[in-house]
């Protein structure tokens, strides 16, 4: 099951802290064919090898436990969470670190006992905190080893590295593991003690690349070296998107993303249709009427281009009638802010947002739809308090209004706050009895925690609630969609299959469907093939799908295919929504990135698939 390891149960952690396939400042709201839920959800549901917090050159090490399930103990005899800090007798074994037969080996070998007798007098000052007489004893081991002898001056060199180190002496610490690693190519300490030092000098681009190569010639079974690689990966991620997403080109997602984002709100008056109601009982005069007021309305001409699916031009529109203070002001700020958050900018959209919230003559659903919106923000922000007051404040001023417990009983699902999502569900049920959406995201819900809680009967009773929804609202993509997931969480690959034929069958034009479907093809068959003419379908429905081309650049890291990989992961990069999407997208490209420097140093490549 996808949450039974460690690493994958931290995957989930990682992302519900920021990963979600919501709109741009939307972390809370219904995405594009993903049930309103994010993608972190949907990725653990599915066991899709999206390792969020990693990075991608982890993604091959689940194979390779299940591989050595049950098999030997560490790979070259490492000790997991082995702690690296004091110094050595002797390096790892190395070709031609054999003593020479000779006629100068009898002289070869005092110069080398000599030598192993300052380092093991150097060893007992470091071990007695004597950190300056063992540098003394060491450079002394150093200058008396015969330059042939690669193994053991290697070893020296990164003893002297260890006292450095306990001084904080970072620069010197490198410069040794470096002469280490020159003698000694895959020599792991000194691998990961220049790692180190390079972590604390701020060389995050060397220090990522001297931990890939420990964790591959680990086998990515020490947890200390996994967590330096994701700690690196993460800050790389953040400084590279902080950059980029400041001065990106703001992009317009698909129309099928747009239309799919705003079916998940039914008391939105912004996406009900243009002037709904006023024109039909009007003669022909009255129509001209409303015509007139059309062209001369910035609002309504923004209203009629979301009709024609001319999105470019409603922000412009929308301009024109919040600058002429027109009679739909406050209407034209709620879809200028809507539409900023679509294109990523929700920097431009909080002052609209907080416009409309404080308009008190405003519709008061307008006022609410600006809470979920903002308060959906604050979450993909990371600012979970802010959005909660947000979203309590949208019931407390629109108590019957369904979408604002539809919405925030997503945001406690992110909050793993699942019962109260429960509740929040029931009554937008009560609210909207036919709300398809809200009851498959209940099931899902309670089937999330009974899988935590691995409550087998609680499992059962909503996998049941799953069947009770599709056969009430049948042409509810959604509810196929979140069923399947629960059923590949149960191993039921066969009938999430279907469900998911039935989402297409519905939503023909819903990429991330064939995305999920795809990754079920490689968990179920180990259809490779199968499993990326699927997501490169998807590529072909929707070109801006994001989703489609993260989870292409993770198999092609399982595949060695590292610049495809990265060439994918950069194509996600300029189409992600919010700057904490970029920064997890940018961590992957960085892994693969660093696999491919590593493999070109030192040769060394994980398995693949």
């Amino acid at each position: 099951m996808a949450a039974s390891k460690p690493v994958e149960a931290a995957v989930v952690a990682a992302a519900a802290s920021g990963s979600g396939s919501g709109v741009g400042g939307g972390g809370a709201t219904a995405g594009p064919g993903t049930g309103g839920l994010p993608r972190w959800q949907l990725a653990l549901a599915v066991g899709a090898p999206l390792l969020l917090g990693a990075g991608a050159m982890y993604l091959w090490s689940r194979q390779r436990r299940r591989r050595e399930a049950g098999g030997r103990g560490d790979a070259g005899g490492l000790k997991r969470n082995s702690e690296r800090k004091t110094p050595e007798g002797r390096a790892s074994p190395a070709p031609g670190s054999g003593h020479p037969e000779d006629p100068g080996a009898h002289l070869e070998m005092n110069s080398l006992d000599r030598a192993q007798a300052a380092k093991n007098k150097g060893n007992k000052y470091f071990k007695a905190g004597k950190y300056e007489q063992a540098i003394q004893c060491y450079t002394e081991a150093i200058s008396l080893c015969p330059t042939e002898k690669n193994v053991d001056l290697s070893t020296f060199y990164q003893n002297r590295a260890a006292a450095f180190e306990q001084l904080q002496k970072w620069k010197e610490v490198a410069q040794d593991c470096t002469k280490a690693v020159e003698l000694n190519p895959k020599y792991v300490k000194a691998l990961f003690r220049r790692a180190k030092a390079h972590e604390k000098l701020d060389n995050k681009k060397e220090c990522l690349e001297d931990v890939t190569a420990v964790c591959i010639l680990e086998g990515f079974q020490n947890q200390q070296s996994m967590l330096l690689a994701d700690k690196v990966l993460k800050l790389l991620g953040k400084e590279k998107a902080k950059e980029k997403y400041k001065n990106r080109e703001p992009l317009m997602p698909s129309p099928q993303f747009i239309k799919s984002y705003f079916s998940s709100f039914t008391d939105d008056i912004i996406s009900q249709p243009m002037l709904k109601g006023e024109k039909s009982d009007e003669d022909k005069d009255k129509e001209g009427e409303a015509l007139e007021v059309k062209e001369n309305s910035g609002y309504l001409k923004a209203k009629q281009y979301m009709e024609e699916e001319n999105y470019d031009k409603i922000i412009s529109e929308c301009s024109k009638e919040i600058d002429a203070q027109g009679k739909y002001m406050a209407e034209a700020l709620l879809l200028r802010a809507t539409f900023y958050l679509l294109i990523g900018n929700a920097n431009a959209a909080k002052p609209d947002l907080d416009k409309v919230i404080s308009l008190k003559e405003a519709n008061v659903k307008l006022r609410a739809n600006a809470l979920i919106k903002r308060g959906s923000m604050y979450m993909q922000q990371q600012q979970p308090l802010l959005s909660t007051q947000d979203f309590n404040m949208a019931a407390d001023i629109d108590p019957q209004n369904a979408d604002v417990y539809h919405h925030r009983g997503q945001l406690k699902i992110l909050l793993d706050q699942v019962e109260e999502a429960v509740a929040d569900f029931d009554e937008c049920i009560r609210l909207r009895p036919e709300s398809a959406l809200a009851q498959a995201q209940k099931c899902f819900a309670l089937y999330r925690q009974a899988y935590t809680g691995n409550n087998s009967s609680q499992i059962q009773a909503a996998m049941k609630g799953f069947e009770e929804v599709i056969k009430k609202f049948p042409r509810c993509a959604e509810g196929y969609a979140l069923y399947a997931q629960a059923l590949t969480d149960q191993q039921q690959f066969g009938k999430a299959d279907e469900m998911y034929d039935k989402c297409i069958d519905l939503e023909p034009d819903n990429a991330t469907t064939y995305v999920h479907k795809g990754l079920l093809q490689l968990q179920w068959k180990q259809d490779l093939d199968r499993g990326l003419e699927l997501i490169s379908k998807a590529i072909e429905i929707d070109s801006k799908c994001d989703f489609a081309y993260e989870t292409m650049g993770t198999i092609e890291v399982q595949r060695g295919n590292m610049e495809k990989a990265i060439d994918m992961f950069n194509k996600a990069i300029n189409l992600a929504k919010s700057e904490m999407e970029m920064a997890h997208l940018y961590s992957l490209c960085d892994a693969a990135h660093a696999q491919t420097e590593v493999a070109k140093k030192y040769g060394l490549k994980p398995p693949t698939l």
